[in-house]
């Protein structure tokens, strides 16, 4: 998949492409949908098939800390999209500048004369441009007159409901992971580097990879089982590095008891002693354990932490 950052990077070798447009946070069943229906219309028109969504979301950025919480920041964004088989991705910032952008600009400059669009296709309910002024009528009649022709997906269901950011999201803050996976077509993961911390997991014999959440909001808060993406050893046969998957627990909140402020993932890998500095993981999540809490002091901390993890070991020794 080709990532094109920015307007400026657009150029004559990008002419000729089936687009659609949107955040796409989560890349959802009903994104999913979307973009096969897209690939297919590149293939029978022999173009690629493109992307173009911003960074940060537009409702990030009127809104700020007060929008709903993220499901996946860019990197994460990324990963899913190029699983797709997407083609291009066309990655451009939203700024006041782009929050001013009049709709006609996006269906006459951006569809057809930079990228060249042989056909558009949007979601049910898309709304672009300044004041959400753009839908799916306008971009009908402008493609129209310019020679690319639009077309809208309907809302997909699963169980009788609409797919849906939203849906994901109150889906995962009920612990509900078997149904996020439906909605989603995959377990909802968060990647991240491992950074420093402040050591109080190892102080606590319970060592943790920490991992800065990079994200207005999390879609999820508490204590989890998760599995562990990225973690090498050197293998006794050849010394190559062979990644693992292993099991863990994971805390995500401002971590109350220890004055935390900022929010952040911790990991603790069982059984694993390791440098996990700097390491690109993927935390994949499995099941809720409890919500984030307060404890009076270090001692009940510790107490609770290890109930927490005997009870993962647990789950994970059970689940088949």
């Amino acid at each position: 998949m080709e990532i094109i950052n920015g307007i400026h990077n657009i150029g004559p070798g990008h002419h000729g492409n089936v687009v659609t447009m949107g955040n796409f946070d989560g890349v959802h069943l009903g994104h999913q949908k979307i973009l096969s229906t897209l690939q297919q219309h590149g293939a029978a028109m022999g173009v690629p098939s493109a992307l173009i969504t911003f960074e940060p979301q537009p409702r990030e950025f009127f809104a700020g800390s007060e929008v709903p919480p993220r499901l996946t920041r860019l990197r994460e964004k990324v990963e899913v999209l190029r699983a797709t088989g997407l083609d291009r991705l066309v990655l451009l910032p939203f700024n006041e500048r782009t929050a001013r952008t009049r709709p006609e600009w996006i269906t006459g400059e951006l569809f057809h004369q930079m990228l060249g669009a042989k056909h558009v296709i949007v979601g049910d309910d898309f709304r672009f441009g300044r004041d959400r002024s753009g839908n799916y009528e306008m971009i009908e009649s402008v493609g129209e007159g310019l020679g690319y022709s639009v077309s809208r997906m309907e809302t997909i269901e699963h169980l009788g409901e609409r797919v849906s950011s939203t849906r994901v999201r109150e889906t995962l803050s009920a612990g509900n992971f078997d149904l996020a996976t439906a909605l989603l077509g995959h377990e909802y993961f968060i990647m991240g580097r491992v950074v420093y911390g402040r050591q109080l997991g190892r102080q606590l014999g319970v060592p943790t990879a920490n991992i800065r959440l990079q994200r207005y909001k999390a879609a999820l808060e508490g204590v989890y089982c998760v599995s562990v993406e990225g973690i090498s050893r050197e293998t006794d046969s050849s010394k190559e590095s062979a990644s693992e998957l292993l099991n863990g627990i994971a805390n995500i909140g401002v971590r109350p008891t220890v004055d935390g402020k900022e929010p952040l993932l911790e990991v603790h890998v069982f059984d694993y002693a390791g440098n996990l500095y700097n390491k690109l993981l993927t935390i994949r999540f499995k099941r809720k354990l409890r919500d984030e809490q307060t404890f009076d002091g270090i001692d009940a901390l510790k107490v609770q932490i290890d109930k927490d993890i005997a009870e993962a070991r647990d789950w994970f020794a059970t689940d088949v």
